[in-house]
């Protein structure tokens, strides 16, 4: 039988979100229904709500969740009742071209549940990103649930369901960060500062946050930045050049995803070196770079999909770095809410005053 619970929904481009009750059905062939315990309040979902991903209102926010999974239905194997899962927004179908040539992190047609959640009154709810975890229970694709170790916080755990994925995978997985190896991160919002932890996971000599805003800056020195830039009153490129020996970075990071950083970027590194981008620019923007500088600056231009990663894998040697004390989920949880103050929280976000309001239910 469907059932009626609470939800976060976004009716109308640029209204606020309001709190409503919503149907979720009982889960069809390789689908779940999870019960959300938290779920990270992200730019994106402030995206949906303002209409710059889709125009597919009525929308059911919030993706970046972990919760316990309360049914499966038919076919499902990888996880059961009871597993205490982070939801992924790629689930990987194991059989497009990407998937075929072993590298399921770049899979060409993740899937969503196929059914859809409703209001009461039977209008169809687009779930964020095929998730809906502003929720107490949402319905996902089984491939969306990744069961990790019941031990972790449930708020730390679901930040890797987005943004602290993006950014750790940025660096480990994409960057292919190594031992010794320098490190500029542009842009140290939560995105940014996972970056700079992954790179630290992997063994940098040196990490260099760039950032506008000081208190920002400060948040990425404790979170593993050995050098701070403001690029406010710093050129950044003549920064990061100054504290690499005048070369420039192995891997730079760009987070912001806006064509002026990303020039940053592109001359930030070193010759040979590795750009990353994971911030994400708008449909407009347009990026312009004399092509003799690309050839000769040879290296890697690359963009990151979710930090490259493959949940299977990643997000349970994640949480078994959590709880062995050696990489601090907990650092980026500013502030626990409830299912009401969603919209309060977008506000501080807006201002940069959180890295991550989570919703605890």
């Amino acid at each position: 039988m469907s059932q009626q619970v609470r939800a976060v929904v976004a009716r109308s481009k640029g209204a606020p979100v309001s709190l409503e009750t919503i149907v979720v059905p009982d889960p069809g062939p390789g689908e779940a229904v999870v019960k959300i315990e938290a779920c990270g309040v992200c730019h994106t979902d402030l995206h949906y709500r303002e209409g710059g991903i889709s125009d597919e209102f009525p929308f059911l926010l919030g993706h970046e969740a972990a919760g316990v999974v309360e049914a499966v239905g038919e076919g499902v194997t990888d996880v059961a009742p009871g597993d205490f899962v982070i939801l992924n927004w790629r689930a990987v179908c194991g059989t497009c071209r990407a998937c075929l040539r072993g590298r399921p992190w770049y899979c060409f047609s993740t899937h969503n549940a196929k059914q859809r959640m409703t209001l009461t009154d039977g209008t169809e709810l687009s779930p964020a990103l095929g998730i809906g975890a502003f929720a107490e229970k949402t319905l996902v694709a089984a491939g969306q649930c990744t069961k990790v170790d019941r031990a972790a916080s449930a708020a730390a755990a679901g930040l890797l369901g987005c943004g602290v994925m993006a950014g750790i995978g940025a660096a480990i997985n994409t960057g292919n960060v190594g031992r010794g190896d320098t490190v500029a991160v542009i842009g140290c919002g939560g995105v940014g500062d996972a970056a700079i932890v992954g790179a630290k996971l992997a063994g940098a000599a040196k990490v260099i946050a760039v950032d506008i805003d000081d208190r920002k800056l400060a948040t990425a020195a404790k979170l593993g930045a050995t050098h701070t830039v403001n690029s406010r009153q710093t050129d950044a490129v003549d920064a990061v050049r100054e504290l690499t020996g005048g070369f420039g970075a192995d891997v730079v990071i760009e987070a912001v995803g806006r064509p002026e950083t990303y020039r940053q970027a592109f001359y930030a590194r070193d010759l040979a070196g590795t750009v990353v981008l994971v911030g994400v620019p708008t449909p407009e923007m347009k990026l312009e770079l004399p092509l003799l500088d690309v050839f000769g600056r040879g290296g890697a231009l690359k963009s990151s999909w979710y930090g490259d990663c493959l949940p299977s894998r990643d997000f349970p040697m994640l949480i078994d770095l959590y709880l062995q004390g050696r990489l601090d989920l907990d650092a980026f949880v500013t502030e626990i809410i409830a299912l009401d103050e969603v919209e309060k929280a977008f506000e501080r976000m807006h201002h940069g005053d959180v890295l991550r309001s989570v919703v605890v239910l």
